[in-house]
């Protein structure tokens, strides 16, 4: 039954691109040329691009991350571009079709009035007796309003204007997503935090994604970006790879030079679950990132105490490795605040149900390109910032690296750095 399933969501999924591209190919190619060899290489141009697609999506997973950039790129930048042309065309269809019928209404009032002599069109080259003729087509036939030359004028400026916004948008999203994250300072207030632990610093990144197109260049940036805060403790809370730890172990190891006080802490995400996380657990514990499985240790200063946990994905379970709450939370000292690692937000209900002061996640990427953020909502509780659910504080970063394209649009990378309050 379950390969049934695959299947029959795979052939769905494939007719969809199938008639998203045939549609893209309609307004941009089909409407916007006329027979001829630039509709062919239009048309060679989209499949070329859907292929690219599909193969950004599935090469890297069986051939590896390293090696398969030639196509990520081109696939991934299109699955961006793809999105925003077929918005803008959606967006531009009503316009379109009320121009259309303008035009058709236009036509229709120019027609010539029936009493009246009527032209015979005569082809383009002979006269009335078949003799050969030079002159230009009638000037009724070729000016009037519903010429073929202003539909493919109306089409060619809709298809411009559609290309324009998507390259506009998407190389601003490249911009924000291939750059530096920038740090975001947020307080929360613990009601039970000892005043000795006021201005506690967590460093909190999450959705690295080194994979076939974000590798050690990003990684320094992040630790750059996440040694520049003078954190006392960091939190990587999920997602770090898109790949095993033997294909990008290497890639990770500018990790070994975050500096904090109280160490960096990791836990596991979905990615990292199709990824090899028990590969890459004992990958971090040699760059010095302990991850909490399921645990939860003691963080001590100036004679004050605070918990930190940590639970695995909700992913994990498929793979006998999922979150144990009770594990990491239970017969603790309920003095003691607990800050908790979980790297989808939607664990947050089960946190709450354990007393968790605060809960650090990530996951959504913050909606990563806009209207996402509209999908993340569907499926998680928030998609980015500071949120209460029942008495646990909740905060989403948008994290630092993205999934498929390289783009971000209303959602830039970041790092925040978390300062725990008494008020």
């Amino acid at each position: 039954m379950t390969v049934v399933l695959v299947i029959v969501a795979a052939v769905a999924v494939l007719a969809l691109l199938v008639g998203v591209h045939l549609y893209v190919w309609r307004r941009l190619v089909r409407d916007t040329t006329r027979s001829g060899p630039v509709r062919r290489i239009g048309a060679g141009v989209v499949v070329a691009l859907g292929v690219s697609m599909v193969g950004a999506l599935v090469l890297p997973k069986v051939f590896g991350p390293r090696g398969t950039e030639w196509i990520a790129w081109p696939g991934f930048v299109w699955m961006a571009l793809l999105l925003y042309v077929v918005l803008a065309l959606a967006v531009l269809e009503v316009p379109r079709l009320l121009a259309l019928r303008t035009l058709r209404r236009r036509a229709g009032a120019a027609e010539q009035p029936a009493d009246l002599p009527v032209a015979v069109p005569v082809a383009v080259g002979a006269d009335a007796d078949g003799d050969a003729d030079t002159s230009e087509p009638p000037a009724a036939v070729a000016g009037t309003p519903w010429a073929p030359d202003r539909r493919l004028v109306l089409s060619r400026s809709v298809a411009l204007l559609a290309a324009g916004t998507s390259l506009g948008t998407v190389g601003y999203g490249m911009s924000q997503a291939l750059g530096a994250p920038r740090t975001v300072r947020v307080r929360i207030p613990i009601a039970r935090l000892d005043p000795r632990l006021a201005g506690f610093r967590i460093a909190v990144v999450g959705d690295i994604h080194l994979g076939p197109l974000l590798g050690r260049a990003h990684t320094t940036r992040v630790v750059e970006t996440i040694n520049r805060t003078n954190p006392d403790l960091v939190a990587v809370v999920g997602d770090l790879a898109d790949g095993t730890a033997g294909q990008l172990g290497g890639d990770a190891e500018p990790l070994r030079r975050l500096t904090s006080r109280h160490g960096s802490f990791f836990v596991t995400g979905n990615h990292d679950y199709m990824s090899g996380a028990a590969d890459w657990v004992a990958e971090l514990a040699e760059l010095n990132v302990h991850t909490l499985a399921n645990d939860r240790l003691e963080i001590a200063r100036g004679g004050a105490a605070f918990d930190l946990a940590g639970v695995n994905d909700v992913t994990g379970k498929s793979h006998h490795d999922g979150p144990d709450f009770a594990k990491a939370l239970a017969d603790r000292d309920p003095s003691r605040p607990v800050v908790l690692l979980a790297h989808q937000p939607v664990q947050v209900d089960r946190a709450a149900k354990y007393d968790v002061d605060v809960q650090l996640s990530g996951h959504t990427h913050g909606g990563q390109m806009f209207p996402v953020q509209l999908m993340v909502k569907l499926d998680q509780p928030a998609v980015a910032g500071l949120h209460r659910v029942d008495d646990t504080m909740l905060y989403i970063t948008r994290g630092a690296g993205f999934w498929g394209p390289p783009v971000r649009v209303g959602a830039p990378p970041e790092v925040t750095v978390v300062e725990l309050s008494t008020r």
